[in-house]
C-alpha cells in the first residue's frame, strides 16, 4: 500500500496511505482534500485535477499522453512538473511520492 504526500493549496502536508491500483486523483479526492474538483470523474477530460509533482518523482511517472498534455495547456500554472493526477496510477513504485494540488485557473 503506498503513502503519497500531498500538499494543499495553503501549504500544509497530509501523508496519504492507499491501495494500490487507484489514482493520485482518487486517493486525493477520498482523503478529504477538497480544493482537488476532479469535475470529470478521472476520464482525462477537464484538467480540474492539475498536480505538481516533486522534481524527484517525475522521472518515475508514465509518460503524459497528448490528451494530457493538451489539457494542461489550457493552464495559467503549468510547469515542468505538472501532471492530471487522474492520469498517475498507483503502485507500491510509487510510495513515498510527493505532489502539490496546483492553483486553481
Amino acid at each position: 500500500m503506498p503513502t503519497i504526500h500531498v500538499t494543499d493549496r495553503s501549504g500544509e502536508e497530509k501523508a496519504v496511505t492507499v491501495d494500490n491500483g487507484i489514482s493520485v486523483m482518487e486517493a486525493i479526492r477520498d482523503n478529504g482534500f477538497d480544493e482537488l474538483l476532479a469535475l470529470c470523474g478521472g476520464c482525462c477530460s477537464c484538467a480540474t485535477c492539475h498536480v505538481h509533482v516533486d522534481a524527484e518523482w517525475t522521472s518515475k511517472l508514465p509518460e503524459m499522453s497528448e490528451d494530457e498534455d493538451d489539457l494542461l495547456e489550457s493552464s495559467d500554472h503549468r510547469n515542468e512538473s505538472s501532471r492530471l493526477s487522474c492520469q498517475i496510477e498507483l503502485s507500491d513504485d510509487l510510495d513515498g511520492l510527493k505532489v502539490r494540488i496546483a492553483d486553481e485557473d
